[in-house]
């Protein structure tokens, strides 16, 4: 059967995340994609994501692969899917690929960003459910402080004291390439993008928690970096809201079969 790479923007607000649930666990992106590719295709069709995003989480470039019926491999797949999915998500794109290629296996690494409000006076309405608004958890915010945090974050850690409870993994060890602070697009948000090979279960809001933490005078950088060692998640910060992230890109690299290492989508700062 013919193999298909979506690359899928959603705005996660009313999505219980992206993975199946159960019988009445809620609305999900896989599933809105797999009853698209259904009526399309006149079969069933699984999808494989790249990462299971968690409920409120927004996407700007999820990846994804699934096997169409050969009859149906000819299909004008983005505009046919666009046609019948809500109004919340969209393919970006799809093009045929090797049977080989796995959106979460064939994947090298992924970027995701998380926005703040931190204008304590007001937030613009439109950007109210893609941002923390942490205007209320500090009037001001230390950003030297914050970035000194981010670079404690940066290189091969264990990060078991930034993992949520409800994930099975065989190590909690990753390496995170880089923690940014990026310019923002608009004034009153400040940007934080992270860049690893992996993240173990709501890592991403994990470290934010601790930044923000950090960022408010609550707890210095050297705090978490006790924290980090420690391993216990019990001693670190709150976990961010779900609505601030934004998966923005997932990266392919050399799979030892030649294929040069490419990123699959590069946005601009910020999320929608």
């Amino acid at each position: 059967m013919p193999r298909l790479r979506l690359t899928i923007a959603y705005d996660g607000t009313h999505f219980a995340g992206w993975q199946l649930q159960a019988p009445g666990g809620g609305r999900t992106v896989q599933g809105c994609l797999e009853e698209a590719l259904g009526k399309l295709s006149g079969a069933s069709v699984r999808v494989h994501g790249a990462g299971r995003t968690d409920s409120g989480v927004h996407a700007l470039a999820q990846v994804a692969h699934c096997d169409v019926p050969e009859d149906r491999a000819g299909l004008p797949w983005q505009r046919a899917l666009n046609a019948v999915l809500p109004r919340d998500m969209t393919v970006t794109a799809a093009a045929a690929v090797p049977d080989d290629f796995h959106a979460r296996f064939s994947a090298t690494g992924k970027v995701y960003r998380y926005t703040l409000w931190t204008e304590p006076a007001f937030i613009l309405p439109w950007r109210r459910p893609y941002v923390w608004n942490v205007g209320r958890v500090a009037a001001r915010l230390d950003t030297a402080a914050m970035d000194a945090c981010a670079a404690l974050f940066t290189g091969y850690h264990d990060f078991a004291a930034f993992q949520n409870a409800g994930s099975h993994v065989s190590g909690t060890e990753r390496l995170v390439r880089a923690v940014t602070r990026l310019p923002p697009d608009t004034a009153g948000e400040m940007v934080w993008e992270f860049r690893a090979e992996g993240f173990l279960k709501q890592m991403v809001r994990n470290l934010t928690g601790a930044l923000v933490a950090v960022g408010a005078g609550k707890v210095s950088s050297e705090d978490i970096r006790s924290v980090l060692t420690s391993g216990r998640r019990g001693l670190a910060p709150a976990t961010a809201p779900a609505s601030g992230l934004c998966l923005v890109a997932v990266e392919y690299g050399d799979d030892g079969r030649g294929r040069k290492r490419h990123l699959l989508h590069q946005p601009a700062a910020g999320q929608g």
